[in-house]
């Protein structure tokens, strides 16, 4: 048998063995519509397959690994503090210093309670916004994403906004109105309309989830005013966004502060942590006990020794503008590829995070972004992905600190042929 014969069958062998012993062969739905690629490793803005292929990746992990795949200097910092022990159930300094380094970070906010994922912080901060005004109704937007359990997790159908999965509870939904996004009438009337019963308004301040569609000028600003006017807490889901579009997030660019907000992704370096911030007399509730927030594995040596070693990082050498201008150079590209072979593809949003589609459209919200041909750009990106660009069929595209010009070469090249082929 030949080597690439032999790479073939051990890539397969995986694949029946997976299928032998986990549902669908992967462990998060996500990835049931990706690629059934088996990977060996990863190094800075590279994936390399048991069959001996390269890929650029800008999927990056889903959004973590900002900084590159297993960077040193994080992976040496984690390996460091786990050698004096795991999980200790008491307080440890590191916890200490992780969470000074994101207040400092983040500028806005008074307090920090680490978690384990985006889904649970959001968990968090819904509870918390409802114990702190006594409040039950939450609102929420078309398209925006917090996370996968019974109470937020929505898709849009023939009667609106519902349910997403088998099993899951429809009456988990009851209380939360679910708005268009970017429509600051529509949000104050709603809130004129149930001022008594709103705990919270909960969205993505950049809706990178799907679209990477910003928010136009004076909206967040408007949000703003219209939950303090009403007493409702305004929760920005930054755990994409987080210290991915600079230090302070989507908050940090835009300048409007949330009362609360959830973080996650690119703050721990690919370590799994999140993170919810808030002011402080809401964070406090949790301090006395009146709101419960608990888990085992929050504030674990392993976490904060990757919150601490990135955040510090990301303050003392910022990769921004670097990848500002891969980012820039790399949507140019993709925009002239497509002009040279006649084709309506659509790159737009931030040169760290932007979405590729095909269409001629003003895109504003979840509404606008369903016209565009999101479909087309699905059947187009398992094309990408076997000519060596490891990318996600939504369409966002996600930028490193560590790509760079050899990166921005063979995504090109690879771009390029693929669409060549995939045309003819």
């Amino acid at each position: 048998m030949s080597d690439a014969a032999q790479l073939l069958a051990r890539s397969n062998s995986l694949r029946r063995r997976a299928l032998a012993c986990t549902p669908g062969g992967v462990h998060s739905n996500v990835r049931l519509a990706g690629p059934q690629v088996f990977i060996d490793h990863a190094h800075g803005a590279w994936l390399y397959d048991v069959d001996g292929e390269n890929y650029v990746d800008y999927l990056l992990g889903q959004g973590p690994n900002f900084l590159g795949h297993a960077p040193a200097h994080i992976v040496d910092a984690v390996a460091a503090a786990c050698r004096k022990g795991l999980i200790y159930g008491g307080q440890h300094k590191l916890e200490v210093e992780a969470t000074e380094a994101v207040c400092e970070a983040l500028g806005w906010a008074d307090m920090v309670r680490f978690g384990v994922s985006g889904t649970e912080s959001v968990q968090a901060a819904l509870r918390l916004a409802r114990g702190a005004t006594g409040r039950t109704k939450v609102v929420r937007f078309e398209g925006h994403y917090h996370g996968w359990l019974d109470n937020v997790l929505t898709a849009d159908g023939p009667g609106g906004w519902g349910t997403a999965s088998a099993g899951q509870l429809a009456s988990h939904l009851d209380d939360f109105l679910v708005l268009p996004w970017n429509d600051a009438g529509v949000l104050r009337d709603t809130l004129d309309r149930h001022r008594d019963e709103i705990a919270a308004v909960i969205m993505e301040p950049i809706m990178i989830n799907a679209g990477v569609i910003e928010p136009r000028p004076g909206y967040l600003e408007a949000v703003r005013e219209a939950c303090t006017r009403h007493g409702v807490v305004l929760i920005f889901d930054e755990v994409i966004s987080g210290f991915r579009l600079g230090l302070g997030g989507a908050a940090g660019r835009y300048g409007v502060r949330p009362d609360l907000a959830t973080y996650g992704k690119a703050m721990a370096g690919g370590w799994p942590v999140s993170a919810l911030a808030g002011r402080a007399d809401l964070m406090e509730h949790f301090g006395t006990g009146k709101v419960n927030h608990s888990g085992t594995f929050n504030g674990s040596v392993m976490a904060m020794a990757a919150v601490q070693a990135t955040v510090r990082h990301l303050a003392e050498d910022p990769p921004y503008s670097a990848i500002t201008a891969h980012g820039t150079a790399l949507m140019d590209g993709l925009r002239s590829i497509g002009t040279s072979h006649h084709l309506p593809l659509r790159v737009a949003g931030l040169p760290v995070a932007f979405h590729v589609s095909f269409g001629d459209a003003e895109v504003y919200d979840y509404r606008s972004l369903q016209q565009l041909d999101l479909g087309r750009y699905t059947r187009l990106a398992p094309e990408l992905v076997g000519h060596g660009l490891w990318v996600a069929g939504r369409g966002v595209w996600y930028v490193s600190a560590r790509h760079g010009a050899d990166e921005l070469d063979a995504a090109l090249t690879r771009f390029d042929k693929a669409i060549t082929e995939w045309v003819s």
